[in-house]
């Protein structure tokens, strides 16, 4: 799987190489995939290839975006907020909190004030 997402796609002989098993065993377990949904087939017989097949998720800019605006609805309502309250909204862990304040500060739509752990966050 990690060679999948470093690469566009695996065969048979590079399945075997990496993981040191014979043909039969390489093609079960690239079969086994295929049966679960991890990867895709291409093509037949001695040209099969496999490609990772991508699960439709939510992108990360999206994740991000919803996280900041939640952070602005909270400012807007109490006025300013602090990294645990926004680990507490979120329900994230302190360095995550820290970097999104950061970065909505860099965007210029938070202004700190205070430092340190008694840094508290306005908006711009």
């Amino acid at each position: 799987m990690v060679f999948l997402r470093q690469h566009a796609e695996i065969d048979n002989s590079n399945y075997r190489r990496l993981n040191r098993v014979d043909v039969m065993t390489a093609g079960h377990e690239l079969r086994g995939l295929v049966e679960v949904g991890l990867v895709e087939q291409h093509g037949f017989g001695r040209w099969t290839s496999y490609s990772l097949k991508v699960p439709a998720e939510k992108p990360v800019a999206s994740v991000v975006q919803h996280e900041e605006e939640r952070i602005l609805g909270f400012v807007r309502k109490h006025g300013s907020i602090n990294n645990a309250e926004c680990m507490e909204l979120l329900g994230i862990k302190q360095r995550r909190a820290h970097y999104l304040l950061r970065a909505m500060v860099n965007k210029g739509a938070l202004t700190p004030k205070g430092e340190r752990r008694w840094t508290r966050y306005w908006l711009s």
